[in-house]
């Protein structure tokens, strides 16, 4: 096995663990009154599989505008049609992976996040999703699908920081490795501030290559 994997007792204790860490703090914003930057709602899925939580992140084709290439979660820019940003994650989930609103249980919010290499602040929520699904991928956008034991993101004390070679640019940047894809940037750093909040609270074995 390459990864310890976390095992919950249920799903009901999980959900309702992640929920109240989520809640019991207030998100932090990245307040944006001069509009400098662009905004994405983006979705972190959380799932059971075999008794195992797992986090489905996408590999984006190299078709996309932004982040060619690279594993991030669903999600994508606000449209001024998307009455919150909830529903812009949401929208966007059903975009990319075909995943109806309707199957998705919300569990809280975590801080914003600025990309490094595409001046968006991101706003990321936690939902639950059920497994197996019948995801529906686009072919613009999404090259494949990956699905992470939650265990992967548990780094003691620190996740592990390098430098990173992506169009031209060089970023020093939070980084985990699963099957041979490297998760990076805003996508990293989302996983490790979700994973300072609720981490403790699971008691989560850490996870080894």
């Amino acid at each position: 096995m390459d990864h310890l994997s976390y095992m919950f007792p249920s799903k009901i204790n999980l959900t309702h663990i992640i929920k109240e860490a989520l809640n019991y703090r207030e998100p932090k914003h990245i307040h944006d009154s001069e509009c400098w930057y662009k905004h994405a709602g983006v979705l972190v899925p959380l799932f059971d599989k075999e008794g195992i939580c797992k986090v489905l992140l996408t590999k984006r084709t190299n078709k996309v505008e932004h982040h060619k290439g690279q594993i991030s979660f669903p999600g994508g820019s606000v449209d001024e049609e998307d009455a919150s940003l909830e529903e812009t994650a949401l929208r966007e989930a059903y975009e990319e992976i075909g995943l109806l609103k309707g199957d998705v249980k919300l569990l809280g919010r975590l801080d914003d996040t600025l990309t490094l290499a595409s001046n968006f602040v991101v706003h990321p929520f936690v939902g639950l999703i059920p497994y197996p699904y019948d995801f529906r991928i686009s072919k613009m956008e999404v090259e494949s699908l990956l699905m992470v034991p939650l265990s992967v993101f548990n780094s003691k004390p620190r996740p592990k920081k390098q430098e990173v070679h992506f169009e031209d640019m060089t970023y020093n940047t939070v980084t985990y490795e699963y099957n041979g894809e490297l998760i990076w940037g805003a996508t990293a750093r989302m996983m490790e501030n979700f994973m300072n909040i609720i981490g403790y609270k699971l008691a989560l074995p850490v996870g080894r290559k």
